[in-house]
């Protein structure tokens, strides 16, 4: 069963669409991406998509669960002067959830915001998401200021986390097709 429907979604800024009529059906552990160049709607499409951005038409549909930001620049940046245990201390009070571990995926947890680079944010961006129990997990820019090995290893996180059924939406410039189960060009 779908987790996700969107069906005829189109965001309008003044005169122009940033993206029209998108028809997308999301099922648990698919890992969606939206791909084009600089400029070309992919993070609106991608918050949209998420229920974060208003739509001018269409609708977004959460059949199953909702969806939880990862990484986001300008959206969900670590604070700069916070640890990564104090983002997920922080993150357990605001979901009302006692102190437990999370599982860190390598992270150290007395790195600072600051000193975190593309890499390590994506990552604390997936770890915080995912105290949200979501059934999609939405992330901005994964291909960014990474560099060959890191986008191995960020693409095995993700791999990892659509086989426990968490559906994975992502936006790039472009990602390796095999990885993906749809594809938004924009």
């Amino acid at each position: 069963m779908a987790v996700l429907v969107a069906a005829g979604a189109g965001v309008r800024h003044r005169r122009r669409w940033v993206f029209r009529d998108l028809e997308v059906l999301i099922d648990p552990g698919d890992l969606v991406a939206v791909t084009g160049p600089p400029g070309s709607g992919r993070t609106t499409a991608l918050l949209a998509l998420a229920g974060r951005f208003r739509l001018s038409e269409g609708s977004v549909d959460f059949l199953e669960g909702g969806a939880a930001l990862g990484f986001v620049p300008g959206v969900s940046d670590p604070e700069p002067v916070m640890t990564v245990a104090e983002h997920v201390r922080e993150r357990s009070a605001l979901l009302g959830l006692p102190s437990v571990d999370v599982p860190l995926l390598g992270l150290d947890p007395e790195a600072k915001g600051w000193q975190l680079g593309p890499f390590q944010r994506q990552l604390l961006g997936i770890v915080l998401a995912l105290m949200e129990d979501p059934r999609i997990v939405a992330l901005d820019g994964v291909d960014e200021g990474l560099d060959a090995d890191e986008r191995t290893q960020l693409r095995k996180v993700l791999r990892e986390l659509t086989d426990t059924g968490v559906a994975v939406m992502v936006t790039a410039r472009h990602l390796d097709e095999d990885d993906i189960a749809t594809e938004i060009r924009l």
